[in-house]
């Protein structure tokens, strides 16, 4: 036992690029009664064994109305920075083990039993011993009631990350769920950038998963091939549960095992393992720039010093240390990681909001508005991307004003350092100098973002304040003044054939009249307005501007991210189909089409006759029908059909990148995508089935991008090698972390350049 037991540890060991005691706890498999229906009704007979466990709660039906009042709405919601006011709590929990360790006294008992067996009379204790009866006590051991709602929450921590769930918890059961397997820095990651064993064991272990009460999802079956993820999947399942019951524990304060934190920053990781009612053991990690584990080879003095004084004092008290001198930045980051891990950790995590992505814009103006995309994590801000759109509300990127673009940067900065948005913003103390409009919106809209996620919504459909409106065409601009869920003030505006808001003083009379006939109906009417007579196509795109702006009002987060999106359709020996989306609360906004060559450069004029006719068509027919279903019904265009099919493909491809919650989360798209090498000589058409690339075919290109056939013996060989490594039926040996091969340097440099083209088609492929 003792040599299985080592020889396990030297595994775990040289398989962590950084050492550290990881304490993998058995799977929680008790069996809780299940309020409505219980998946067996053997399991809830099968309750004694854990027993000590038991979750007493009262009748089913007495479920959410406790939980909305915990936590208090938006007036809570800036105190959610104010974290370590439940942490002194835990920290203090060590006064509950001393309870534990008291109970030895009843050990001692087996002493006096051993005296008391001298007297016969003491044999007969038998029937004392018959005390089943008070054993009997299950009867008296209450349903465990699950509180309905969305519950987050971690697997044990390693090097590279860590498992969680988002649960969705309805009836006892398990009404929806997403599985994350995340970075380093706990935040969920495409699922191709994973180890390829857990690409097909997000969908095999959410089927199983679904519909489950809490044990049966512990009797799940992990998928081979991604054990440990399964496994960390199932055990945040577990942990799902523990925190939606209505009683929690009164013997626990934590999930015993290895947590994980990082700070906001992104500067340091912390791993907190934590017994039921302490915490043992603490260990700190820099981390890099790209948010990876720095190797402990690379650390600088300053960091190995920082380490040794701030692991000590972390250990000691918890979230409530205080900085240590000479080293107050590294302290302030490895506290707030140490926080994270703190709150991964406990059973009764109270943070008011839902972990996840969300988006919101802050006030427009006629010269556009300010948005931002979040990542929260235990009620902090764990990624932020700003982004300033123009008037036609896309995002104008580099070309916004000079000013603005420079403020981005330090503005994420400035947000993330707070770990929130800025709670009473000062434009002169917190806005960045030369864009103060621009840093004051993009903080409001991280406000909006954080009660989009709260738990518990606050009062209202939509925000206050002044909201942009666009028709997904471009034919109209509104700027909407809501206040108490009610449209208080309209202005519209009408673009020009140019693309740019025609200015007030510029319009003709009969403009002036559509405005003013449009802007009054509005108001009155909202989107049921009539149309104006010979004017239906701007009425029908004011009544969709105005649909866009009270959804940019909205406090609840959309199916789909804004931004461009590029996906293709399925490739052939000659090239492929592109389409680059652009969304905003999941509408097209603008697409632009194009057929790409062997060499993924756009064709243009060199394409099909046929096909640069159907281009301006589907751009049209696409845009007109505004959304993902509408798209999937645009008819082909007579004479380039297949074309046509393949970018009705990418456009719902498009789709299915920007999905906040993909609805099938895979690391690739079924179908047939290609890749050029970077100098455009070299073609890799890869074949994906069952989301993962199965065949792959090896083309040479000429300076024109087309096919060459006369070939050298060293690129046959790397052309064989690539192509015959595979029986199409599972994952391609080269469709994972590939690599350049050969025995002599001419093989080398082909097949470097053969690997950057199938990087290339499996990031085209790419979810």
């Amino acid at each position: 036992m003792k040599k299985l037991i080592a020889l396990t540890v030297s595994a775990a060991l040289l398989l962590a690029p950084i050492a550290y005691t990881i304490n993998a706890p058995a799977l929680n498999l008790k069996v809780d009664a299940v309020s409505a229906a219980s998946e067996e009704a053997p399991a809830a007979t099968a309750k004694p064994a854990p027993k000590p466990t038991a979750k007493p709660a009262p009748k089913p039906t007495a479920k959410p109305a406790a939980t909305p009042k915990a936590t208090a709405k938006p007036a809570a919601t800036p105190k959610a920075t104010a974290k370590p006011a439940a942490t002194p709590k835990a920290t203090a929990k060590p006064a509950a083990t001393p309870k534990a360790t008291a109970k030895p006294v009843a050990t001692a008992a087996p002493a006096a039993s051993a005296k008391a067996s001298a007297k016969p009379a003491a044999t007969v204790k038998p029937a004392a011993t018959a005390k089943p009866v008070a054993t009997a006590a299950p009867v008296t051991v209450k349903e465990a009631v699950y509180q309905d709602g969305v519950y987050v929450a971690y697997g044990d921590a390693y090097s590279k990350g860590t498992e969680g769930a988002k649960v969705t918890i309805k009836d006892g059961k398990i009404a929806d769920i997403e599985l994350l397997r995340t970075s380093p820095k706990i935040i969920d990651r495409n699922a191709r950038d994973n180890y390829s064993g857990v690409w097909v064991a997000y969908g095999l272990m959410k089927d199983r998963l679904i519909g489950k009460t809490r044990d049966g999802a512990a009797a799940v079956d992990a998928v081979s091939g991604a054990t440990r993820s399964s496994n960390g999947w199932k055990l945040s399942v577990d942990r799902a549960f523990e925190r939606s019951l209505q009683d929690k524990p009164a013997d626990a304060t934590y999930f015993a095992g290895d947590h994980m934190g990082v700070d906001p920053e992104a500067k340091y990781a912390v791993f907190a393992s934590y017994d039921a009612n302490k915490l043992t053991a603490v260990k700190l990690y820099p981390l890099t720039a790209t948010g990876d584990f720095a190797d402990e080879k690379t650390y600088t003095a300053e960091q190995t010093a920082a380490i040794a004084a701030i692991t000590p004092v972390l250990l000691a008290n918890g979230s409530a240390a205080k900085p240590v001198a000479g080293f107050e930045a590294e302290s302030k980051a490895a506290i707030n990681a140490f926080w994270d891990a703190e709150q991964n950790a406990s059973i009764n995590n109270t943070s008011a909001y839902v972990d996840g992505f969300y988006s919101s814009y802050g006030t427009a103006r006629s010269v556009g508005v300010e948005r931002a995309d979040v990542v929260i994590r235990n009620g902090k801000l764990v990624d932020v991307k700003l982004f300033r759109l123009g008037t036609n509300l896309i995002d104008r990127g580099a070309t916004a004003y000079a000013e603005v673009v420079k403020a981005n940067a330090p503005m994420t900065a400035k947000l993330l350092a707070n770990g929130s948005y800025i709670a009473n913003y000062d434009e002169k103390v917190d806005g960045i100098s030369g864009a103060t409009e621009s840093s004051h919106g993009w903080n409001q809209a991280v406000e909006r973002a954080f009660e989009k996620a709260l738990k518990v919504s606050a009062e209202g459909k939509y925000f206050d304040g002044k909201f942009a409106g666009v028709d997904n065409q471009s034919k109209v601009l509104l700027l909407v003044d809501v206040a108490d869920d009610q449209v208080t003030a309209i202005k519209l505006s009408l673009f020009g054939t140019d693309g740019k808001i025609i200015a007030d003083d510029k319009r003709t009379d009969a403009q002036k009249s559509l405005v003013d006939q449009l802007t009054a109906g509005l108001l009155a009417n909202g989107v049921d307005t009539a149309d104006i007579a010979g004017q239906e196509a701007v009425s029908a795109a004011a009544k969709a501007a105005l649909t866009d702006a009270l959804t940019n009002a909205s406090k609840v987060q959309g199916t789909y991210k804004d931004g461009t999106f590029t996906a293709y359709g399925d490739a052939y020996d000659k090239g492929t189909n592109k389409a680059d989306v652009t969304l905003r609360n999941g509408k097209i906004v603008n697409v632009a089409l194009s057929r790409v060559g062997m060499n993924m450069v756009d064709l243009g004029k060199a394409a099909y006759a046929e096909v640069q006719k159907a281009i301006p068509v589907l751009t049209a027919n696409f845009l007109a029908a505004g959304t993902r279903e509408g798209a999937a019904q645009v008819d082909a265009v007579s004479g380039a059909t297949s074309s046509s099919n393949a970018l009705k493909a990418a456009v719902d491809r498009a789709y299915g990148k920007a999905e906040v919650v993909e609805t099938e989360k895979a690391a690739y798209f079924d179908g047939i995508f290609i890749g050029a090498s970077a100098d455009k000589s070299v073609n890799v058409m890869v074949t994906t089935k069952f989301n993962v690339p199965v065949t792959m075919v090896v083309y040479y290109l000429d300076d024109k991008g087309k096919v060459r056939y006369n070939l050298t013996d060293d690129e046959l060989l790397v052309k064989y090698e690539i192509e015959n490594t595979s029986n199409g039926k599972g994952l391609h040996k080269y469709g994972y972390r590939a690599a350049a091969f050969g025995t002599n340097d001419a093989q080398k440099a082909i097949s470097a350049k053969a690997i950057e083209a199938i990087k290339a088609a499996l990031e085209a492929a790419g979810k």
